[in-house]
């Protein structure tokens, strides 16, 4: 008995070696090479995230709560990942925004020397503020206008920026394919915008269950 199960034992292992096992904890080839940069877990003094800061004179009110970015808050401020030299990438996220909320998906964005909308590109998040830009777009350059999105629904943002040329996904669905012929930001930091509500309306929320990159390389 004890030789039958060392052979069986030897020929599991010599199947084996030719064979790639398949577990519940793999990745398909799609998922490798992705790297998340929000780790759901850490929060200082209020407004700064692991790996994220803020420009001082505008620190908004970030958290994180049961793993769960939140900026919130009737002024603007934006979140600035600690790493600048982000050049061509696949960047997603799973966001939410609230009603009258606005926010935005920076990316090749420059760290500000003061108070300002940042220099960078931005995929919009906005589903119901009374800017007409809406999710998907590509702010200043490509505008989508209909409502991909209702507030309050937890949806996926998709950037490839590979050179000049930029692509964005809401929810899987191609909405943006551009080149920017004038190639006006090379690279930069990723960044998340808090965006001020319109008026009479008390604050815009946004929440980030999910921020990974995909790096692709330099041209």
């Amino acid at each position: 008995m004890k030789r039958l199960l060392l052979g069986l034992a030897l020929l599991a292992v010599a199947l084996g070696a030719n064979r790639t096992w398949s577990t519940a904890g793999e990745k398909d080839d799609k998922d490798k090479g992705w790297v998340q940069i929000f780790n759901g877990k850490d929060i200082f003094n209020g407004s700064k995230v692991d790996g994220w800061k803020v420009y001082k004179d505008e620190p908004g009110d970030w958290s994180v709560k049961d793993g769960i970015l939140v900026g919130k808050g009737p002024k603007r401020s934006h979140l600035y990942s600690e790493r600048g030299d982000f050049e061509n990438f696949h960047y997603r996220i799973e966001a939410k925004i609230s009603d009258k909320g606005n926010s935005g998906q920076y990316f090749r964005t420059q760290f500000p020397d003061k108070a300002r909308y940042p220099a960078g590109y931005e995929a919009q998040i906005n589903s119901t503020h009374t800017d007409p830009v809406r999710t998907g777009s590509l702010y200043g350059f490509v505008k989508v206008t209909d409502m991909l999105v209702k507030p309050d629904t937890w949806f996926t943002q998709e950037v490839i920026a590979d050179g000049n040329h930029i692509i964005i996904l809401v929810n899987g669905k191609k909405v943006v394919d551009y080149v920017d012929e004038k190639n006006t930001y090379k690279k930069g930091h990723f960044a998340i915008q808090q965006h001020e509500p319109p008026a009479g309306v008390k604050e815009s929320i946004i929440m980030i269950k999910k921020i990974e990159v995909k790096e692709l390389p330099a041209k």
